[in-house]
């Protein structure tokens, strides 16, 4: 696994309040979280979020840093294309995606991303 919390100084992740609220509801039913940011086809682009340790990690998974006690994964191909970005985990009210979490809470988490300055 590749680790890669910042580009240069800047921090390549941040939290919403509302997203460590919703983290810490859910956690205190399931226990510890991961995120792994999906790269498309049925789940589309959205942030999944599991019990730590029920998505399989491989070897070319990156490791963007942790947010509020959770740690924060894409593959490496993926990765490729948020390089330049800074990601910011937010909640939206819906449905969520696949198997993630939040969706009994009628919300789901959201990435929004602004690029990092060189």
């Amino acid at each position: 696994m590749i680790s890669i919390e910042t580009k240069g100084t800047q921090k390549r992740l941040d939290v919403t309040p509302a997203a460590v609220e919703l983290i810490d509801k859910i956690r205190s039913i399931h226990g510890d979280l991961m995120f792994h940011q999906s790269g498309g086809c049925c789940d589309g682009s959205a942030p999944m979020c599991y019990p730590k340790g029920e998505f399989r990690l491989g070897e070319n998974e990156v490791h963007l840093g942790d947010i509020a006690g959770c740690g924060f994964y894409m593959s490496e191909s993926q990765f490729e294309y948020w390089k330049y970005s800074k990601i910011t985990l937010d909640v939206t009210p819906g449905r969520a995606s696949g198997f993630s979490l939040e969706g009994s809470y009628g919300l789901r988490f959201v990435t929004k991303s602004e690029l990092l300055e060189d």
